[in-house]
């Protein structure tokens, strides 16, 4: 709109050659939005060609002072006396006495105030005072519409600029509640893989519960081998180590777990503290960008008292920057400890999951090369219990002979005693120790002879057969150890062992 604006020192004419009108944009609101065509006039060129009664300009109105001659008879200079003989009342009226309470000349016909002059005076004055302030009334009209013409073009500067500001800020805002938004979901599919991880760690330890306590039964079962067989060979040192290893990595898993528990809450604080700024964030975007929809024609606001005083608790721009990078550096420094604990839990299982194979494979090489041994040995002490056996029986065949040729000679011996004993009965000189006589004694000594061969052989017999006896006994015992001990390593532990869990389960999955 148009809008005449012309310095205030000057006086608008119809048709201003020295100061033309100026376009100047304003508010809509501007409610002196004034057209090209309508100007207004000014006071004096209105005082020049005006006469209120159609005079002359040379002489001034009858109502005004006179220039030259005065019709009143009683001019301003001389105080107002009485009409005539006729009128009665005080005479002491003067330009005062309005104010001092004097009666005005009065007679029987009228009451006279003032003179003519003064009445005209009074119309002079009544006349340049409307012109006065006519004239100071045109001049704060044209200082106003100039006034609100700058501010509301002021306003309008501002208000865009503002606008725009705010534009900026929600853009701002906006930028890093984005990076906040993408930040949460990072740490929330953080949080969500080492909670598998840590359920993963869990079920680690679960399984870990299987080859303790197969280890353990194990080294329970051997515990009850026989006597003989209680010996610390390589199967019992391996399960030992097998039984240290799983207690060592058993307390490695729960200072890890330990560690990702921890690691979990300061991730669920990282994620909250980003969700309580985001959700900062969010509600101050929301507020800007309401805040950018206002304008004068909004009907939702109002006056708002006080609204200008910053509060105490209110941060400043570089604070805000400060806050909002300090917030995502420290969630990203989260996340990346949390991945590299992730990285150090999968470097833990698959090391402790090696190595319990590595082990278990050891303790079951070490069963089956004793198992072999105890088998070869049983197998050589039953070749030799079959041994002793038949040498027992062979042995006994032969008592039994020995104790019939024993039994036999004593036929022999009754012969030749008996004939030995006739031959003593002969008469005198026929009883002489002829070569038959010394014969039949030597018969005799050799029959003894051969009886004192065969018992001793017989008691060489007896002891061996006692000592087969007792040898046979010890073999079978051995060989009962041997199968006890081939039960226990083979039919007990090599069979729980064959439920030892696999890498993959050892490892949690």
């Amino acid at each position: 709109m148009a809008q005449l604006n012309c310095p205030p020192c000057t006086p608008c004419a119809a048709v201003c050659n020295e100061h033309p009108p100026v376009q100047t944009e304003t508010s809509y609101e501007n409610p002196f939005h004034v057209s090209e065509e309508v100007r207004p006039q000014c006071p004096e060129i209105m005082e020049l060609q005006t006469s209120p009664v159609g005079l002359p300009t040379a002489n001034p109105p009858r109502y005004l002072p006179q220039r030259t001659g005065n019709s009143d008879p009683h001019p301003l200079a001389q105080p107002m006396g009485p009409i005539g003989p006729w009128a009665s009342g005080r005479i002491d009226w003067g330009a005062l006495s309005g104010q001092t309470g004097a009666r005005p000349v009065v007679d029987r016909y009228s009451i006279t105030r003032y003179s003519v002059d003064e009445w005209r005076q009074k119309n002079a004055f009544s006349l340049e005072a409307t012109s006065n302030i006519n004239s100071k009334s045109e001049q704060i009209e044209h200082n106003s519409k100039n006034t609100i013409v700058k501010t509301y073009s002021f306003t309008d500067k501002n208000q865009a600029e503002c606008t725009q500001s705010l534009h900026d800020r929600a853009k701002t805002i906006d930028d890093v509640k984005s990076e906040l938004a993408r930040a949460i979901k990072a740490m929330q599919d953080e949080i969500s893989t080492l909670e598998e991880q840590r359920r993963r760690l869990k079920q680690s330890l679960a399984v870990l519960r299987m080859p303790e306590a197969i280890a353990t039964e194990c080294l329970e079962c051997r515990s009850g081998r026989p006597d003989n067989e209680l010996t610390r060979d390589e199967p019992e040192e391996e399960l030992v180590r097998e039984v240290a290893l799983i207690a060592e990595i058993r307390a490695t898993l729960l200072k890890t777990l330990a560690d990702i528990e921890a690691q979990q809450v300061a991730n669920r604080a990282a994620r909250q503290r980003m969700e309580f700024d985001w959700s900062d964030k969010f509600y101050a975007h929301e507020n800007d960008a309401i805040n950018c929809n206002y304008s004068n024609k909004s009907s939702t606001t109002m006056f708002r008292p006080g609204a200008t005083r910053c509060p105490n608790e209110q941060s400043t721009e570089i604070y805000w920057e400060k806050f909002s990078r300090d917030t995502l550096d420290m969630c990203a420094a989260t996340r990346m400890q949390s991945q590299i604990l992730r990285n150090t839990l999968d470097t833990i299982l698959m090391n402790a999951a090696r190595d319990l194979r590595t082990q278990a494979d050891k303790v079951e090489r070490a069963l089956a090369d004793r198992v072999s041994c105890l088998d070869e040995i049983r197998q050589k002490l039953e070749i030799d219990l079959q041994k002793t056996l038949q040498s027992l029986a062979n042995t006994e065949i032969q008592i039994e002979k020995l104790k019939v040729a024993i039994g036999n000679m004593d036929h022999a011996m009754k012969v030749v005693q008996t004939r030995l004993d006739n031959r003593n009965k002969r008469p005198r000189v026929e009883n002489c120790r002829d070569q038959s006589h010394l014969l039949l004694i030597a018969e005799v000594k050799s029959i003894v002879e051969g009886l004192s061969a065969m018992e001793a052989q017989l008691a060489q017999s007896e002891e061996v057969k006692n000592e087969l006896i007792a040898r046979r006994s010890e073999l079978e015992k051995d060989i009962m150890m041997k199968r006890r001990t081939i039960f226990i390593d083979r039919d007990r532990c090599q069979r729980l062992r064959t439920h030892f869990p696999s890498a993959t389960a050892l490892s949690g999955y």
